[in-house]
């Protein structure tokens, strides 16, 4: 396909072609990450004032923004120095001062000569018992009256940018929008009672009233699902893409799955027994597999993701599990091992850590087909690792990988099947709108025997009585984590917050029982405490969040967080997840320090009243806002400029299924609601989505 289509050059030229935009104005608004007319489309006002004509002050509710003609009256210059140069003024029935400071000689005589009639609009306010209007917004002539909207739209401003600037420009780029094609379907516009696009943007710059702000209001609803739906295609371009690959049947005969199944002490929940039949399907399908596995704390993810890499060893292939840490791969290991001798299959570990001849003899043993299941970091990713049959890769909290060596991980085989898991658990708008493109899993049941943990909330003022709790604990044979607060500003605070917290642990415990572990340690150091804790030798664990993921020991049945209130919602969740995993009855406690804000408490409170992480992320959305919850470092969700996430999850979804809709009738998108959705990815800046066709 070939270049932007011509009837949007206009929109994406340089914004120097819009009239009263020079090169330092340019500049300036690149801050609001506008770089084309097209850009201020999609910046729509924030909020708007009533300037609808008044006939006089009187009776008005001060202070206000009153529209008034007014004749101006006597001019009262500054007395001193810096003072305020005052011009008296009557509209029908009243009288008021403008008022304006930093007057250079006779401008205000010259400009508003005593006598002349001049429509004025800005804030009026008493002073002193005098009403007063002081700069105000706009002093037009009388006859230019309708230079000033009704109701006037206030934009978003950066330095060196005005409302002035902000308005004429939009109004520029507002007057290059061609007529379009419509690229929506015609029962989903008609249902929703939206505008045609033109009218839209108009629409949207030029409100009417406060109603015509809000994110409901038919013409602002349009832009948000445009802009849903072109990143929705994106993504189904993508999925579509990812299925025609020629994918390999993996099909299996269940003797080493079934021989697991018979040995484990418990049954499968009906959820794990439902996403491994799901997994099974894909695998055996020509389509190559593309899953999202997504599973709470200890819903029992790691069992399923097991039975898939046998399903791969039955087909006579291999499978590959890669963890975020040298930690988790470890005990991913430790995890599997049983499980694997009871399969009767060859299962190692491969990470950073192997160096020299033990390395090349693993990595032999791997390319000859004599390992049939590995479980490593990304060191497997490293150009010399090579597989002999690999069908499956499966990657461990997602959220970690970018979509990059997603990708990668699957050029190590032929045509590999790929599956994600992820124990966050991800409200809907999100994971649609960065998993988009994957078939999604939920394991939505807890394994039996897995007790609930009473969850209490305690002030930093009773530290004495938490470590007495942790001693009685210690002296019963339990474990505990301890989990130093989060200082966002630098690793080098958060440690001595860590560093301070086990000093004063280990004078109140004693010296062997307690261990630290920080994202600072060399990485030796590290798997050495932590091995201290699994096997039991240290009774309590002191950690900044390195143990937020997948740390499984039984014995420890108190999770302590110290400043909870500093964590997000689904972090709190993912780390009280780390205790009730033995038979014992487990508690998290949630210490905040005093005053505790209105939102801090209602956060805390949630974690106190459910386990069930779902619900406690739909709450962190709304509390927090997509960009705060999932934080910078995970780019994956865009950045949408109309679009509301947090409270425009429905349309989100209605826009995946007509994409998906609109690429299953029209694969090429050839049809004439096809090019006009071409027409859409080029207005959205989506020039991925353009050449996912151009290759398709």
């Amino acid at each position: 396909m070939s270049g932007r289509p011509e009837i949007l050059f206009p929109l994406f030229a340089g914004l120097q072609t819009l009239e009263g935009i020079g090169p330092k104005t340019a500049q300036n608004i690149r801050a609001l990450g506008v770089e084309a007319p097209r850009d201020l489309l999609f910046t729509l006002p924030q909020s708007g004032i009533d300037r609808r004509r008044r006939d006089s002050v009187e009776g008005a509710i001060l202070p206000g923004v009153i529209t008034v003609l007014v004749t101006i009256g006597h001019h009262h210059p500054p007395r001193t120095k810096g003072g305020a140069y005052r011009i008296q003024v009557a509209d029908q029935q009243a009288t008021f001062q403008l008022v304006f400071f930093h007057a250079r000689g006779d401008y205000w005589q010259r400009t508003l000569p005593e006598g002349s009639r001049r429509l004025v609009s800005g804030k009026i306010e008493v002073f002193d018992g005098i009403a007063q209007m002081v700069h105000p917004d706009h002093i037009v002539p009388e006859e230019d009256a309708a230079s000033i909207p009704n109701f006037e739209p206030v934009y978003p401003l950066t330095a060196g940018v005005t409302q002035k600037v902000m308005y004429k420009a939009s109004e520029k780029s507002l007057a290059l929008v061609p007529a379009v094609p419509e690229w929506i379907d015609p029962a989903q516009l008609s249902r929703a009672g939206w505008p045609d696009f033109t009218r839209a943007v108009a629409a949207a710059h030029r409100p009417a009233r406060q109603d015509d702000l809000l994110i409901t209001a038919p013409a602002r609803e349009r832009l948000a699902y445009d802009e849903l739906m072109a990143h929705q295609l994106t993504l189904a371009l993508a999925r579509a893409r990812a299925r025609r690959k020629p994918g390999r049947e993996t099909r299996g005969d269940a003797h080493l799955q079934s021989r697991v199944l018979a040995a484990l002490p418990y049954r499968p929940t009906s959820a794990q027994e439902r996403v491994i039949s799901e997994i099974n399907d894909d695998m055996a399908s020509e389509a190559r597999m593309n899953r999202l596995l997504q599973g709470d704390v200890g819903a029992g993810k790691t069992l399923v993701a097991f039975m898939a890499m046998l399903r791969a060893v039955e087909a006579g292939g291999q499978g590959v599990l890669m963890a975020p840490t040298e930690i988790l791969a470890r005990q991913h290991l430790e995890s599997l091992q049983p499980l694997a001798e009871q399969a009767g299959i060859v299962l190692e570990v491969l990470t950073g850590r192997d160096k020299g001849k033990e390395r090349e003899v693993k990595l032999k043993a791997l390319a000859q087909g004599d390992v049939q299941i590995l479980v490593g970091t990304h060191a497997v990713f490293q150009a010399d690792v090579a597989f002999c049959d690999l069908r499956l890769a499966i990657v461990d909290e997602q959220h970690r990988f970018g979509v990059r060596q997603r990708l990668e991980l699957g050029r190590k085989g032929q045509a590999v099947d790929v599956l994600v898991m992820t124990a966050t658990p991800i409200p809907r708008s999100l994971s649609l709108a960065q998993y988009g493109d994957m078939d999604v899993s939920i394991l939505d049941e807890k394994p039996p025997g897995r007790k609930p943990i009473q969850t209490a909330l305690i002030s930093t003022e009773r530290m004495g009585e938490i470590v007495e709790r942790l001693r009685a604990a210690i002296s019963s044979g339990r474990q505990c984590y301890w989990v130093c607060p989060l200082v966002e500003e630098s690793e080098v605070v958060d440690l001595t917050a860590a560093e301070a917290r086990f000093k004063h642990l280990r004078a109140a415990l004693g010296e062997d029982i307690v261990s630290l572990v920080h994202g600072q340690m060399p990485v030796a150091e590290k798997d050495a405490a932590m091995a201290r804790f699994q096997t039991g030798k240290s009774k309590v664990l002191v950690a900044t969040t390195v143990i937020e993921v997948g740390v499984n020991v039984p014995n420890a049945t108190i999770m302590v967080i110290e400043r909870a209130e500093t964590f997000g919602l689904a972090q709190l969740h993912q780390l009280r997840g780390r205790v009730g995993r033995g038979d014992a009855a487990s508690t998290c406690l949630l210490v905040y320090q005093q005053p505790l804000s209105e939102n801090g408490r209602r956060r805390l409170e949630v974690l106190r009243e459910t386990e069930d992480g779902f619900a406690i992320s739909e709450t962190d959305l709304r509390m927090r806002g997509a960009g705060d919850l999932i934080g910078t470092a995970q780019s994956g969700v865009p950045r949408f400029k109309v679009a509301d996430l947090e409270r425009q999850a429905g349309l989100m979804a209605i826009a995946q299924s007509d994409a998906r809709l609109l690429l299953n009738e029209d694969p090429t998108l050839e049809t004439e609601r096809g090019r006009a959705a071409r027409l859409l990815l080029w207005l959205m800046r989506q020039e991925e989505a353009i050449r996912l066709i151009s290759v398709g």
